[in-house]
């Protein structure tokens, strides 16, 4: 029988268009090892990883009539050169050209009539780094089934990839008659079941929470109990809750991670790095807020949805993950930079106090692979769930190894992820901690937000704010 998507991937597919593409990306930036990085070396590596994760030679068939959620089908014309492409910058390539190339790639809906996924090699940057952009879109990244292509394609050792033996074939595509007997199929076996699914994602949010129901009634509490609080009380109104165009701009900002282990270092033990992250930017958004003119009261918040890693698997090596929703309200109107952090940081208590099992970081980077991507798309898929209404913004942090990591022998140097916007939302935040590094992805409406790049300035001077203050009291 047919792998059938579920209410909820399927409604990701429903309610994706121009203006809202449902995909979730990265920007691995490497430094070229003595041998050089060929487009070839690039389709020989994913080649190889992808027969490991067939999902990423399916495509979605729609059932005659959309009678249930569509199923994963092999493509029997799967052509691997049509998703990994090459591109190039003008030689030396900036920082802003890499990010204008990555605003107009991932602002353009993938193809539903092949596997949702596409990879670019991206040359000539300079110094004669190279650039590995991803496109995966949500519904093919649940963690279990099929984990994001950026995740596939890097190791913690050089030249670890072995050649394997091409022996895939495309299974038959089902014709419509049997696409029809596998729902008559599903009515008689599971009819509770088929309900579900031909409301075609109808409270999807409420969905994410059974899910969660099912790794632990503690976890599920805590997640229900953290959607009503946000439903009882609207997000507060925002000039990043607008309508949203179809193109993008993208943003990249790197910073030191040791700078937010010296400040939670100088704080009380209830505070985290993750705390640090998030006081920043509250720090970053008052500055914006403010050089753009707005009216910023003391007591004016921005509300972030920050999804929380839940563990699904019993051992280590399996990224059976959940994410569970987090709302926090960032006191952009505190003007002290120390005060926000505080109060973020008790915000931050109440949600782990209230029964949540959040992974820690030590426990996330030690997964197996580079875990970070698909832990972005879990969270991206849980934002994309949830009602618009519930928080203005979407913050994913997701803790990585702090070791190199190669696709073939050359090494990563940066990891910077990208955040789809839901709809009549500017903006989303993701960032990842990577050897030594904050890398954060500030993707956001072209139009709507032309100024960007002044957050992206923001972040490192709501950085530096709050180690100034730390200094001053020291």
């Amino acid at each position: 029988m047919a792998d059938r998507l579920s209410a909820l991937d399927a409604s990701f597919l429903y309610l994706q268009d121009r203006t809202t593409p449902m995909h979730v990306g990265s920007v691995m930036i490497f430094d070229p090892p003595d041998g050089g990085f060929e487009y070839e070396n690039l389709v020989s590596l994913v080649s190889n990883r992808i027969a490991y994760v067939p999902r990423y030679r399916q495509k979605v068939r729609q059932v005659p009539g959309r009678l249930l959620p569509p199923v994963w089908v092999d493509d029997g014309g799967f052509d691997v050169s049509y998703h990994v492409r090459r591109a190039a910058l003008p030689r030396p390539g900036s920082t802003a050209q890499l990010e204008e190339f990555v605003a107009r790639v991932q602002a353009r809906v993938l193809d539903a009539t092949r596997p949702l996924w596409e990879l670019y090699l991206v040359e000539g940057l300079e110094g004669g780094r190279f650039a590995i952009v991803t496109k995966s879109h949500v519904a093919l990244v649940d963690g279990i089934h099929a984990i994001d292509i950026g995740q596939i394609i890097v190791d913690p050792e050089a030249g670890r990839d072995q050649p394997v033996p091409h022996t895939w074939r495309a299974s038959r595509t089902p014709s419509e008659l049997e696409l029809l007997l596998g729902v008559a199929v599903d009515v008689v076996r599971r009819p509770t079941r088929v309900v579900e699914l031909a409301r075609g994602g109808v409270s999807a949010a409420s969905g994410e929470v059974c899910r969660i129901a099912r790794r632990g009634t503690a976890t599920a509490a805590a997640a229900a109990g953290a959607i009503a609080k946000a439903t009882a009380r609207p997000a507060p109104s925002s000039p990043l809750n607008r309508s949203v165009g179809v193109h993008r701009r993208f943003v990249m900002v790197s910073t030191p991670l040791a700078d937010y282990r010296r400040i939670r270092a100088s704080c009380e033990e209830r505070v985290t790095v993750h705390d640090v992250v998030l006081a920043t930017i509250a720090g970053a958004l008052r500055g914006w807020l403010l050089a753009r003119g707005e009216a910023v009261d003391a007591t004016e918040t921005v509300r972030v949805l920050v999804p929380l890693s839940v563990r699904g698997g019993q051992a280590a090596e399996q990224l059976d993950e959940e994410v569970m929703p987090a709302f926090v309200d960032l006191p952009v109107g505190e003007p002290r930079p120390m005060m926000r952090l505080h109060q973020i940081a008790f915000a931050m208590q109440q949600q782990l106090e209230s029964g949540s099992a959040a992974v820690d970081a030590a426990s996330i980077a030690g997964l197996a692979g580079f875990a970070p991507p698909t832990l972005h798309s879990l969270g991206a898929r849980l934002g994309n769930a949830m009602s618009r209404r519930m928080f203005n913004l979407v913050v994913t942090n997701v803790p990585g190894p702090q070791q190199p990591l190669y696709a073939g022998e050359a090494p990563m140097v940066e990891s910077y992820p990208v955040i789809p916007l839901p709809k009549g939302q500017t903006l989303a935040i993701g960032l990842t901690s990577y050897n030594g590094r904050v890398d954060f992805g500030l993707n956001a409406d072209r139009d709507q937000m032309p100024d960007v790049d002044l957050l992206g300035q923001c972040v490192t001077d709501a950085l530096t704010e709050l180690l100034d203050e730390m200094e001053a009291r020291a």
